[in-house]
């Protein structure tokens, strides 16, 4: 398959999700898309997420969205992934696998030991939940993706119960090896595994 990449910087929320919805409608099974971008501060609500788990979100915007999962936080700093494909060969399973796979391979580049885990989307270190994984399939087109947190504040995720879980310790690239980490770089690693790991799914 032929992926576009596509390195965005900043992007509003709303611009980026519109920005999805056109892109899907040019997506065939030998051509996609993938987006790299971040977001300024926001909290997206999926679509059978509860309200309840938004706790105080002050002045940071609360938008209810059409993926998976319940709550999380966007902001600077934390790499967030939009891949745009036709993923009817794969399934929706093999390709959460594929990507929570994607990004287990980038954090071990990085320097940091990372799983999957049981039961649960996202990806995981000892010290808490480092990534997030959310997304929606339509006439077999993906939208939405995942977030890992590089260098992002993590202090909003205690405004809310991340993806619905009370008491859900979260970390990033930068808390775990103790150093700022670019979010080019774990973007530019990014974008070399994701092919390969979605072709070996």
């Amino acid at each position: 398959m032929d992926v576009e990449v596509r390195r965005l910087g900043l992007v509003e929320y709303g611009a980026a999700w519109d920005l999805q919805r056109a892109l899907a409608k040019d997506v065939t099974p030998d051509r996609g898309f993938l987006l790299l971008l971040e977001h300024p501060p926001v909290f997206t609500l999926g679509r059978n997420g509860k309200a309840s788990n938004v706790l105080d979100p002050g002045d940071i915007p609360v938008v209810r969205v059409d993926r998976g999962g319940d709550v999380t936080y966007h902001g600077p700093g934390q790499l967030v992934g939009y891949p745009i494909l036709d993923v009817r060969r794969l399934g929706v399973r093999r390709f959460v696998e594929g990507l929570e796979a994607s990004v287990v391979d980038v954090l071990g580049v990085l320097g940091v030991t990372a799983r999957r885990k049981r039961g649960c989307v996202g990806v995981w270190t000892a010290k808490g939940k480092i990534a997030s994984i959310g997304v929606r399939v339509s006439r077999g087109v993906s939208t939405h993706g995942f977030a890992l947190n590089v260098s992002n504040d993590l202090a909003p995720f205690g405004r809310i119960h991340p993806c619905g879980q009370p008491g859900c310790a979260l970390t990033s690239v930068a808390a775990e090896l103790g150093r700022a980490v670019a979010v080019a770089e774990a973007a530019d690693r990014f974008r070399l595994r994701f092919g390969v790991r979605m072709i070996e799914s």
